[in-house]
């Protein structure tokens, strides 16, 4: 992580694009992020790259609360992009460490590098799970509820009629005939391929 060269109009630049769509470098309101990568910053940048000028106007108006910011002052290299290296040169003494952030007996690299392969892995056994199942054909079932008008119509002869709809994927299933309620009850099922 880093920004490069902040004294360079390259390293400003990737600030600028940092910024593009963040207001802070870290979070949501100014922090001491923002007071280590002021402070990397000599001199406001060019009008062209508004991102970054923007921020740094904001962040000036904090210099006479910037050690009351939240946040833990980390080192420059940091904050910013991931794979750009930073390489600013730097006058002013870097901020002193705290004992509870160091690390005795390891590093958190390499936890980072052994949970991104055990996440590989598992998203791997999941595709390769997933790819296994059988697609599933997307099937309806609808009952329809079919009564006549009297008690003199022909349930026969209604079946008849309406089992002659014919769809594509439309398969009738059993009727169950009702006619003390005169009523008739089809079940079709509609299946449809995706």
């Amino acid at each position: 992580m880093g920004f490069g060269d902040l004294k360079s109009s390259s390293g400003l630049k990737v600030l600028n694009d940092f910024l593009s769509d963040r207001s802070y470098i870290e979070g949501f309101v100014p922090s001491q992020a923002d007071v280590v990568v002021f402070d990397a910053v000599t001199t406001p940048p060019p009008a062209d790259l508004c991102h970054a000028l923007r921020w740094f106007r904001h962040i000036q108006s904090y210099q006479n609360q910037k050690n009351s910011l939240p946040g833990v002052q980390k080192p420059l290299g940091q904050y910013g992009p991931a794979g750009v290296a930073d390489t600013t040169s730097s006058s002013a003494p870097a901020a002193a460490e705290d004992d509870d952030d160091f690390d005795l007996f390891g590093s958190d690299e390499e936890e980072d590098a052994e949970a991104a392969r055990l996440k590989e892995e598992r998203l791997a056994a999941y595709a390769a799970k997933k790819a296994k199942k059988p697609a599933v054909i997307a099937k309806s079932s609808i009952l329809l509820d079919v009564k006549p008008w009297d008690d003199e119509t022909d349930m026969v002869k209604l079946e008849e009629c309406v089992r002659s709809i014919q769809m594509d994927g439309l398969v009738w299933g059993q009727c169950k005939d009702y006619t003390s309620h005169h009523a008739l009850h089809l079940t079709d099922t509609w299946s449809w391929d995706l």
